[in-house]
């Protein structure tokens, strides 16, 4: 039989139970995949423990998960960018990612290139391509932008850091302590702020003149959401793609006006990869500054997926740094 973490009921993290499940056919557009590695990612976390989020979580019991990588074993009718055999990987809706093998729509997969392994891609295609069209589309950032990341020492954050200094930007980034400034710092941050100690909203006048920055990558939420907006420069962009701390308090229009004629986008990644070659560009973009030695992922924490009640532990109290990655057959 096949074993999966499968939740039953919305909750802490022991509300995953390790257990078998029923994985039947592929049918027409469909393949069955083995997994070899799969993604965690804190909007996991979300589906968890019940949090409104743009992905909807399947009724319960249900399995949950949207990064993987592995080897397909079956393709369904009509699937002909396929075959037995093929290494792919996916970073999307339907959820159902913490399980050994699964079936999945063929138009969601890409072929993971032979220089990256499994458990590199597992880490990095979800904040990967996330990255991609923050850095490349919700905002271009161009050379000599100085921007802002926060959390710039997790997984999405060392990623954004290291490819908006491929991109010639001055990276200020917020992390929760020295080490995690460090490690921000050798991956292209070149202003660690260590948010409880510093005020980052006063260091960014500092560092930009009073000016302020053209946009802010806002994983935080409700913690940071006000400040970022302090951060921002006249008709500069607030990209809020992720709440930590909690959901961001509402926007007032009249205060974006006053402060400066400014944006504030959610964006989400079904949206920028909707369309296949929206789906194919972004991931060649990836593969290569990741093949370059520009963007180097870092997978610091790897358990057997069967534990994956404390890797989200880990995440949820901020002890991870980099990605955290499960092994369905350990």
């Amino acid at each position: 039989m096949v074993k999966a973490a499968v939740i039953h009921e919305k909750g802490k993290p022991d509300v995953f139970r390790w257990q078998d499940v029923e994985v039947g056919a592929p049918q027409a557009g469909e393949v069955r995949l083995k997994h070899s590695a799969i993604g965690v990612n804190y909007v996991d976390t979300y589906h968890r423990r019940g949090i409104p989020h743009p992905w909807p979580v399947p009724p319960l019991p249900a399995v949950i998960g949207l990064e993987g990588v592995g080897t397909i074993e079956a393709v369904g009718d009509g699937v002909d960018r396929f075959a037995p055999g093929d290494r792919v990987a996916y970073a999307s809706p339907p959820l159902g990612a913490y399980v050994q093998e699964r079936v999945m729509p063929a138009t969601h997969l890409l072929k993971v290139p032979d220089e990256i392994d499994d458990v590199s891609a597992a880490g990095m295609m979800l904040k990967g391509l996330t990255a991609q069209y923050l850095l490349r589309r919700t905002y271009c950032v161009q050379p000599g932008d100085t921007i802002v990341i926060h959390a710039g020492a997790g997984g999405m954050g060392l990623i954004l850091c290291q490819w908006a200094r491929h991109l010639g930007a001055t990276v200020i980034g917020t992390v929760s302590n020295a080490e995690k400034a460090e490690l921000a710092r050798i991956n292209g941050c070149d202003y660690p702020i260590i948010h409880n100690q510093e005020d980052f909203a006063a260091k960014v006048m500092e560092v930009t003149d009073g000016e302020g920055v053209p946009v802010v990558y806002e994983s935080i939420g409700k913690d940071t959401f006000e400040r970022s907006l302090d951060c921002l420069r006249e008709r500069g962009i607030l990209v809020s793609y992720g709440h930590a701390s909690g959901p961001p308090p509402p926007v007032d229009l009249i205060d974006l006006g006053r402060r400066g004629s400014l944006f504030v986008t959610r964006p989400a990644i079904m949206h920028y990869m909707k369309r296949r070659h929206e789906l194919e560009a972004s991931a060649q973009d990836l593969f290569d500054v990741v093949r370059s030695g520009r963007v180097k992922i870092q997978v610091n924490h790897m358990l057997p997926l069967r534990e994956v009640a404390e890797a989200h532990r880990a995440i949820e109290e901020r002890r991870t740094t980099g990605s955290t990655v499960l092994l369905p057959f350990d």
